[in-house]
């Protein structure tokens, strides 16, 4: 039996794909035991160009159009199924009309919480979080999304992903956020963007931890399993 193809939309931002990959794989032998080459799915990766500047609002006439053309691109390659490994683009899943069913990882991540009500402070980018994003989705399953004076200490680390590899600095941009999130009274830490997904093995934190983009590599193999 034909086993479906996977399409990843990824490259928002273009280093970010590499470290999703790895999610992905990593969910196969996790769930599944894959070990050899031909017990991985066939994934089709499309690593698109975002309209994404540090100094400026994201144009969504712009963005809506960047994604789409990504996802037809997955479409035209044969994909069966489909994921946006990025969390600002899932800003605009309700302006999207793909050709192919689409895994939302807002739901994945939210789900991934579990159902006992719990105070989550979100690490995001700036778009994602000025949309509300996650906010919304935790407070209708019942959670309580703390919201701490951080988002310019998370812009920077965000900034250090792109300018430096040094484990000490990231670790310790990491450790500031920590501090602040058991200083609000948080019980887990939600991380809602690929760039920092990249960096997460730099967190050292006592707190729970859910990576939306673990989330969705997870979805995306569960899926591909149930085909």
């Amino acid at each position: 039996m034909k086993k479906a193809v996977i399409g990843i939309l990824a490259g928002m931002g273009p280093r970010s794909t590499a470290p999703f990959l790895t999610l992905v794989l990593d969910a196969c032998e996790r769930q599944y035991g894959a070990r050899h080459d031909i017990d991985f799915p066939k994934l089709l990766i499309c690593s698109q160009p975002a309209p994404f500047w540090p100094d400026r609002p994201v144009e969504p006439e712009a963005m809506v159009a960047a994604i789409d053309e990504g996802l037809k691109s997955l479409v035209a390659g044969g994909a069966d199924f489909l994921g946006i490994a990025c969390n600002t683009a899932h800003v605009y899943l309700d302006r999207l009309h793909p050709a192919r069913p689409l895994l939302n990882m807002v739901d994945l991540a939210v789900e991934a919480v579990g159902a006992t009500p719990r105070q989550i402070a979100i690490i995001a980018a700036r778009p994602t979080m000025e949309a509300g994003l996650y906010q919304r989705a935790l407070l209708n399953r019942g959670h309580r999304p703390i919201t701490p004076d951080w988002q310019d200490a998370v812009d920077r680390l965000l900034g250090l992903t792109r300018e430096t590899q040094d484990s000490a600095v990231l670790a310790a941009a990491w450790s500031n956020l920590g501090d602040i999130a058991q200083q609000e009274g948080t019980d887990s830490l939600l991380i809602a963007c690929l760039d920092l997904t990249g960096i997460l093995q730099h967190l050292t934190t006592d707190l729970p931890v859910v990576d939306a983009a673990t989330e969705l590599a997870e979805g995306l193999v569960r899926r591909w399993r149930a085909q």
